[in-house]
């Protein structure tokens, strides 16, 4: 087992919240019990569920991704053959796509977890992260946590406003796992202040919105909605004040703590994996959503010789040496992903692993990036098994069809929906589920995914 923690960060049975106002006794929580005993308590107990969603921008070079046969015999393409070794643990899906976000290309970053229109004049939903961290997000410290190297957001609230996520990995280690500098008491003083400041602009708004016309009066909402959610966000931080942050290894410690510049994009995409895996053992988040570039660029990966930066190799138009190097850094790009499978399979939890307990859905809202082409996505689902996920298959929705001519007549496959009825909100629609979230739809979904439940 990776060891991470030491243990003088456990809690006392008997700790209480005061950072409401009020003593609130907590529940029977892993940091309460050594790491031992938590790993032999029984298998009846409930295993924390985790979730993560990590965005590919750009599509892929689909020649290179694409998986011939369905079912459990299939081999892994060349791009996907990285994961290899985690084969009994992922399903790779094909055939699924968003009707509302169909041929729009430049928000598909913004509707891969929503299933939204994204038109001028639409206004986002709530993304199925979110969703999912309302079930979950009582339990930890931080209901979700959202990380995008280049800065792009993927999360969504359910007032349809993008979630800013962090790209600086030492700021993720020490939002999640450094003490507030000047201690809690200091710390308590800053969050009051900015909660009243918080409270004078939300009085001042409610005198402004009188004299506003009704679309003026929209705007201001939306801007209102964003202030609503920091200053739930604040509430939330106070009231975990008192509970103390998990004491990590000083050695793992040195090697998170710290800035990596994206021209290592290896060294930053293991770092950022790293950085989750500690989050997720020591439960201070149980949903993640890591978006590795923006659609506008994509990072370059200097490090194995290729400059241009994602956008430029999937805008390849044909050309042969482009369309190498995007099939190289989506190898590279997967390579980094089994990577991070790697270690949620090696950290323990209770009497398994965390890869048992984690469900990641790894993938893109593009598919063909040279000409935009949103139908037939890669997608990836890994982990998950003792939530009632099954893998080792391919689940490809497009065979499930007669009109379905292979995959060797041109890219038809990516610019038109072969089977009409996969929604990608179908997927989305059962990982919630998987999560926990007692819903029966999510956006345009129309069935769930049973091929991929026990």
């Amino acid at each position: 087992m990776a060891q991470f923690l030491s243990q003088n960060w456990l809690l006392g049975r008997r700790h209480f919240l005061r950072g409401i106002g009020a003593s609130l006794a907590l529940p029977l929580l892993d940091c309460m019990r050594p790491l031992r005993a938590a790993e032999r308590a029984s298998a009846s107990a409930s295993r924390p569920r985790r979730s993560i969603f990590i965005y590919l921008p750009n599509g892929v070079n689909t020649n290179d991704f694409e998986i011939a046969e369905a079912g459990p015999n299939y081999k892994l393409s060349r791009i996907l053959s990285p994961l290899e070794k985690h084969r009994a643990n992922i399903t790779p899906i094909s055939g699924l796509y968003h009707p509302n976000a169909f041929g729009i290309a430049h928000s598909a970053t913004q509707t891969w977890l929503t299933a939204a229109k994204h038109g001028p004049n639409d206004r986002n939903t709530i993304s199925v992260d979110q969703l999912i961290a309302t079930a979950t997000g009582p339990k930890t410290r931080f209901p979700s946590f959202e990380i995008s190297n280049q800065g792009q957001p993927m999360a969504v609230s359910a007032d349809g406003i993008s979630l800013p996520a962090e790209r600086n990995p030492a700021v993720v280690f020490q939002t999640m796992f450094a003490e507030p500098k000047g201690g809690i008491d200091q710390q308590r003083r800053r969050l009051q202040r900015k909660e009243s400041l918080l409270d004078l602009v939300l009085d001042d708004a409610q005198t402004l919105a009188r004299k506003l016309g009704n679309e003026d009066r929209g705007r201001l909402d939306q801007y209102l909605t964003s202030v609503r959610e920091v200053e739930v966000r604040t509430k939330r931080a106070e009231a975990w004040l008192e509970t103390p942050r998990p004491e990590v290894d000083p050695d793992i410690k040195a090697r998170l703590n710290r800035e990596v510049q994206l021209e290592k994009l290896r060294e930053y995409l293991r770092t950022m994996y790293d950085i989750i895996v500690l989050a997720f053992q020591t439960d201070m988040t149980r949903v993640v959503t890591f978006n590795t570039g923006n659609e506008g660029t994509g990072p370059s990966v200097p490090e194995i010789g290729i400059s241009r930066d994602r956008h430029s190799l999937s805008h390849h138009n044909g050309d042969q040496e482009l369309l190498t190097q995007l099939t190289r850094s989506d190898e590279f790009n997967v390579r980094q992903f089994a990577y991070f499978l790697d270690r949620l399979a090696e950290v323990e939890d209770g009497d398994g692993s965390l890869m048992e307990t984690t469900l990641s859905l790894y993938g893109s809202g593009l598919s063909y990036g040279n000409s935009h082409g949103t139908t037939s996505l890669p997608l990836v689902l890994a982990g998950g098994t003792e939530l009632g996920l099954k893998h080792g298959a391919h689940v490809d929705f497009n065979q499930q069809t007669k009109d379905f001519k292979g995959y060797g007549n041109g890219i038809g496959v990516y610019h038109r929906p072969v089977n009409s009825q996969a929604h990608f909100s179908n997927l989305l629609l059962t990982v919630a589920q998987t999560m926990g979230v007692n819903v029966e739809r999510f956006a345009d979904s129309n069935s769930s995914v049973t091929d991929i439940l026990t």
